[in-house]
C-alpha cells in the first residue's frame, strides 16, 4: 500500500518506520485550520496537516557521521541540512507530502509549530526546552499533508524554566550572552572566535547549555557537540 492512498494512521506509521533508521522521529502533528495561513503543498493547495520530524539527544548522529566520512569534502558547506534533505525528501516523496527544511525558503515557523505541537516554551538560549530531553533536541524538517493526521506527540504539561529559580545557563555563559531578554548571538559568535572562546565552548559545548540540568541523560557527546559549536561560530 503506498502512503498516498492510506489511511492516516497508516501514513504516521510508515513514516515513522521510514526515519527509524536514520535516528529521526515523529516529534509532533499540527493540524492547520482553514482560518490560517497554511504551508502549501507542492500543486499550491494549502497543507491540511504537517508532521514535525526532529532527532532525540544524539539520535541522529551515528547515521550522520556515516553518510558524511562516505562523501568528498564531508558533506559540503552544511552538511547536516544536506543530510535531513537526502533522508527526509525521499520520505515526503514515498508519502505524496511536501517537505519543508529550517534552512530553506519558504520559511516556516518551525518553532511554532513545536510549541503548538508539543507545547514547549523557549529557554533564555532561545533553544525550546523539552521537560524530558531538555535543551538536547532538534527539529530537521517537516511533512505537509493534504489531509487531517492524528496526533503524534506529547504535550509538555509545564515549562522547565517556569520552575527554575538559579537559572544556571544564564552565569555559565562566559560571554554574558544571556543577560538581557533576547539571546545575543553576536556576543556568542564573537567569544568563540577569541583564544577563551576556542579553548572553552568552541572545544567542549556550550557551557551554558551544559549548564542546564534538565535532559541530561540526552546530552550530545563531544564531537556532536564541536559540530554545532563550529557551525555557530561561523
Amino acid at each position: 500500500m503506498t502512503a498516498p492512498s492510506a489511511t492516516a494512521d497508516k501514513i504516521v506509521e510508515i513514516v515513522r518506520a521510514a526515519l527509524a533508521p536514520h535516528g529521526l522521529f515523529l516529534r509532533g502533528t499540527v493540524n492547520v485550520s482553514s482560518a490560517e495561513a497554511a504551508p502549501l503543498l507542492t500543486d499550491g493547495r494549502p497543507a491540511a496537516s504537517v508532521l514535525l520530524i526532529g532527532n532525540i539527544g544524539g539520535s541522529l548522529w551515528q547515521a550522520f557521521s556515516a553518510w558524511r566520512d562516505g562523501l568528498p569534502e564531508r558533506g559540503g558547506a552544511d552538511p547536516l541540512d544536506t543530510w535531513s534533505k537526502a533522508v527526509i525528501g525521499p520520505v515526503a516523496a514515498a508519502c505524496g507530502a511536501t517537505a519543508y527544511f529550517p534552512s530553506d525558503p519558504p520559511w516556516q515557523p518551525f518553532q511554532q509549530w513545536a510549541m503548538r505541537a508539543e507545547g514547549l516554551k523557549a529557554s533564555p538560549l532561545g533553544i525550546l526546552i523539552h521537560p524530558r530531553y531538555g535543551l538536547w533536541h532538534g527539529y530537521r524538517g517537516a511533512l505537509a499533508f493534504d489531509r487531517r493526521l492524528p496526533e503524534t506527540g506529547q504535550r509538555a504539561a509545564e515549562h522547565p524554566c517556569d520552575r527554575c529559580a538559579a537559572k544556571p545557563c544564564k552565569s555559565a555563559c562566559p560571554a554574558n550572552a544571556l543577560a538581557e531578554e533576547r539571546f545575543d548571538v553576536g556576543l556568542c559568535r564573537g567569544h568563540l572566535r577569541s583564544e577563551a572562546g576556542r579553548a572553552g565552548c568552541l572545544s567542549v559545548g556550550c557551557l551554558s547549555r551544559a549548564a542546564c540540568p534538565v535532559g541530561s541523560d540526552y546530552r550530545y557527546r563531544q564531537e556532536q557537540l564541536r559540530f554545532h559549536m563550529a557551525a555557530l561560530s561561523l
